[in-house]
């Protein structure tokens, strides 16, 4: 069953959405519809591609800062 949603957002980004529904060929509905689809239980999509979800956790309970990664940066290309 097919229900009507009202959604209130700035016009500049209505603009928008609707330019992005006409480049992929859908209407602005049918793109809410899908993003809201995918999300999973916690925000996150329901299935993530193989190579990222193998890296989800992995980092968990490490503390890396932002200057360790500029670090490690700065060793890998310099």
């Amino acid at each position: 069953m097919m229900t009507k949603l009202t959604l209130r957002m700035d016009e500049a980004l209505v603009r928008r959405a609707k330019a992005e529904a006409r480049r992929r060929g859908k209407s602005v509905s049918r793109m809410v519809g899908e993003f809201v689809g995918a999300l999973g239980h916690e925000g996150l999509p329901a299935k993530l591609p193989p190579r990222t979800a193998s890296l989800v956790g992995v980092l968990k309970g490490a503390r890396v800062s932002e200057s360790d990664y500029r670090k490690h940066l700065r060793e890998k290309y310099l």
